[in-house]
């Protein structure tokens, strides 16, 4: 029984990647928004319905195995040594990430991806509900740290909403921060070492900003009004 799963499972693994293998291609070939799920089904000679089976969308099919940066920086708070703050932890993420995406610079493939990418409205958007995703994830990553932990968050005698509030404002700060210099990092058009300088540049900018954020949120996140008496007050101004 185990080796017939096992099989069924290699089987789809298998199906999936011969999809998505064939929509990339035909995506980098003609743009995404001349293709359909149906020119998909063919190119990678399966039925349409086979292609609805792995992916929901035609966007979903286009970032599956491009966006691991989704769950990354969850990841990042949840898997931290133990007794690492979870805000240090992030920021040595993040700083890496930054790093790594600068230094890699922009390969054919990757170009590709990013002029497909930026011809489509469909796809821009479909990044920017991406980005709200991995926003929320960190949201619930650093809820979890905070709420084990409320010494490394908004601190003692805080309540849930406190912790939740904090959690979501930090969330959404960093992840806003880290897409401002990815996408600055992907409009490089320069070759060279004019390149290579101002992804220094950005990279280096990207350290000291995040540096700075883990500093201040550090401090802002000790509240010295809770967040429900703040919701009381705005609710009797209102």
């Amino acid at each position: 029984m185990g080796n017939l799963q096992d099989r069924r499972a290699r089987k789809k693994a298998q199906t999936r990647a011969e999809i998505r293998g064939a929509a990339q291609d035909l995506f980098a070939e003609h743009g995404f928004d001349a293709v359909t799920i149906a020119d998909v089904a063919a190119a990678a000679d399966v039925a349409v319905q086979t292609v609805f089976n792995h992916f929901a969308t035609k966007e979903e099919l286009f970032f599956d195995g491009r966006a691991p940066w989704v769950d990354e920086p969850a990841e990042a708070v949840r898997g931290r040594r133990p007794g690492e703050d979870p805000l240090s932890a992030l920021r040595a993420f993040t700083v890496r990430w930054i790093r790594e995406s600068a230094a890699a610079g922009l390969c054919d493939e990757r170009r590709l991806h990013v002029r497909t990418l930026e011809a489509s409205a469909s796809l821009r958007g479909f990044e920017l509900e991406l980005q709200r995703r991995t926003e929320q994830r960190l949201s619930t990553a650093l809820t979890e740290a905070w709420s084990r932990d409320p010494a490394a968050g908004p601190g003692a005698g805080s309540t849930d909403l406190d912790t939740r509030v904090a959690a979501s404002l930090t969330a959404a700060l960093w992840i806003a921060g880290a897409r401002a210099l990815l996408v600055e990092l992907r409009t490089i058009r320069t070759e060279g070492a004019d390149a290579a300088a101002i992804r220094g540049t950005v990279a280096a900018l990207g350290e000291r900003l995040f540096d700075r954020l883990e500093l201040g949120l550090g401090t802002l996140l000790q509240l010295q009004e809770p967040a429900a008496d703040i919701e009381k007050r705005v609710r009797r101004a209102g």
